[in-house]
């Protein structure tokens, strides 16, 4: 069997399953990556360190998530002219939107580096970590172009049905990124400010070396003229894919960036215990996310290749996997919440910060199955490029989470932010199926509407 040709052949379980799983391991890598500096700085360093890098992270996260979305459904053209032979077609779609988003993440980091400070006075960052949060931010929006691109570019590698190459990346990088933050904080002793370069350094090498790797394996596909560097009217076309794409990969992030002042409120300690489960919540969504992703590359394949009704037993099977995901996840955040939180911090004396993250934990390891059926499908309509009340969806999503936290939390106390964060996922996954259920998706001719 020709392994480019998987999703379009092989039963629609086992191929989703063994292209989600290389997927979810990459992002759990991803999410460990991000999270080492957390756990070191934590550790070795104290609360207040864990409770900056925890304020900046909700700013950061909005940064990675445009660059999954952004990725993402830029590349969803990649896999449909994939499924369709299109190969030329394909080349110029990846090289249009490695050229757009290296632009795109230039200017952000730009954007990021200026406004930083006066993002975190307007979240009402406490004023004991202050400093040290705008000094991780300064250094992190340095290397943000190379977090950009490598994502990117990952995404491509996925559209293209080679999801093991992100995942040895990742493990790459991970493991790298971990030995420098230890080095940085241990032997050199610069705290906040090492995990941050340390990042830096460990994003920039998985951006080259990714970049190296995706063009060596476009050479394997054959076309029968030159592809070109840019192309106007796929931009346009995979913008009006990318954009809701970057919305729905951004409404969780956002919604912590967006309801991080409420959290301020609270003070440092409940901040600190916050972030910790805040960490240890997109870890969870992570088997949810990635199966999304991954129907959404095996819908775009196969209706690029007319075969509709695959599409259809892909998502039915894809709620069996979301489901199988959900039951493991509920039992580990119920039985093993306490060593899971031990490594941020000494539970002894961080006992707010404990309570806050375990309560945290807790709540939303019970509602995780929710966040998978949105995803999945939001995977489906984005896949066939039917993207725009699923955008809606996902702002009615973000909306429900910011209005209970800021209206709701200095009345009730903090537990009422993770309320409201299984309302929205349920209100999102709601619209998203009524939607799908009407079949407008299906009449989606998204490669023909290129002008190819």
């Amino acid at each position: 069997m020709d392994k480019k040709q998987k999703l379009l052949t092989q039963a629609p379980g086992r191929a989703l399953f063994f292209f989600a799983l290389p997927m979810i391991l990459g992002n759990l890598f991803q999410q460990f990556y991000n999270m080492a500096d957390s756990v070191i700085v934590g550790r070795f360093v104290g609360e207040n360190a864990l409770a900056a890098v925890g304020a900046s992270y909700s700013f950061t996260n909005v940064f990675i998530m445009i660059a999954i979305g952004g990725g993402i459904g830029a590349s969803v053209l990649t896999s449909q002219y994939l499924g369709a032979g299109k190969y030329r077609e394909m080349k110029t779609s990846v090289y249009t939107f490695l050229i757009t988003f290296a632009a795109l993440s230039t200017l952000l980091a730009v954007v990021g580096f200026c406004y930083n400070p006066a993002v975190l006075l307007a979240l009402q960052t406490p004023d004991n970590i202050y400093e040290d949060a705008i000094l991780y931010l300064q250094i992190y929006f340095t290397g943000l172009p190379f977090m950009f691109m490598y994502n990117v570019l990952a995404a491509n590698f996925n559209a293209m049905g080679k999801s093991g190459i992100p995942l040895g990346l990742l493990i790459f990088s991970s493991v790298l990124n971990v030995i420098l933050d230890l080095v940085m904080v241990i032997h050199f002793r610069m705290g906040v400010a090492g995990v941050a370069i340390a990042t830096v350094i460990a994003q920039g090498i998985s951006a080259v070396i990714s970049f190296t790797i995706l063009m060596y394996q476009l050479r394997s596909y054959k076309a029968d003229q030159a592809p070109s560097l840019f192309d106007v009217h796929m931009l346009c076309a995979g913008v009006k894919i990318a954009v809701p794409s970057i919305v729905q990969q951004s409404i969780v992030s956002i919604g912590m960036l967006l309801t991080q002042s409420s959290v301020n409120q609270f003070g440092s300690s409940a901040l600190a215990g916050y972030s910790a489960g805040m960490r240890l919540e997109s870890i969870g969504i992570v088997p949810m996310i990635a199966t999304g992703n991954a129907v959404s590359t095996f819908t775009a394949q196969n209706l690029g290749a007319g075969k509709k009704d695959r599409v259809k037993h892909g998502y039915h099977v894809a709620y069996q996997i979301i489901i199988g995901f959900g039951v493991v996840l509920f039992l580990i955040c119920q039985a093993f919440y306490r060593p899971i939180l031990s490594l941020f911090m000494d539970t002894a004396v961080s006992s707010v910060a404990f309570d806050t993250g375990a309560a945290y934990l807790r709540f939303i390891g019970t509602f995780l199955c929710i966040i998978g059926f949105k995803a999945i499908t939001d995977g489906v309509l984005r896949g066939a490029g039917d993207v725009n009340v699923y955008m809606i969806a996902n702002l009615v999503n973000l909306s429900i989470r910011v209005v209970i936290a800021r209206l709701c939390s200095p009345i009730f106390g903090i537990q009422v932010i993770w309320y409201a964060v299984p309302l929205g996922w349920l209100a999102n996954y709601l619209i998203s199926f009524g939607w799908y259920r009407t079949g407008h998706w299906e009449r989606k001719q998204l490669v023909e509407d290129t002008g190819r």
